[in-house]
């Protein structure tokens, strides 16, 4: 079993409040839904402009894991183009 975490950074500069900043971010978590993946916010939950999702999907294969990863990635860069600043990609093996 392969568990794999995409990290992704995202600067909002449209948010001018965190109701602004919610929205944006439960579009995104919406729209990634149909990739049967776990998402969450994991940081910078007090400013505006600034987000970070972990996205979390489990296989087992890593080309398997990849592969979803690599479609959730270009998900959030189609549905809010240029907002990704940063992302990471973590593999663990059990």
């Amino acid at each position: 079993m392969v568990i794999g975490l995409l990290t992704v950074e995202m600067h909002l500069p449209g948010a001018r409040s965190l109701k602004d900043k919610r929205m944006i971010v439960r579009s995104v978590k919406d729209r990634l839904k149909k990739f049967n993946v776990a998402v969450s916010e994991t940081a910078y939950h007090d400013l505006w402009q600034r987000a970070e999702l972990g996205i979390v999907t489990i296989s087992t294969t890593d080309e398997a894991v990849d592969r979803a990863l690599a479609a959730v990635k270009d998900e959030i860069e189609r549905v809010e183009p240029g907002l990704v600043t940063r992302t990471q990609v973590d593999m663990l093996e059990a």
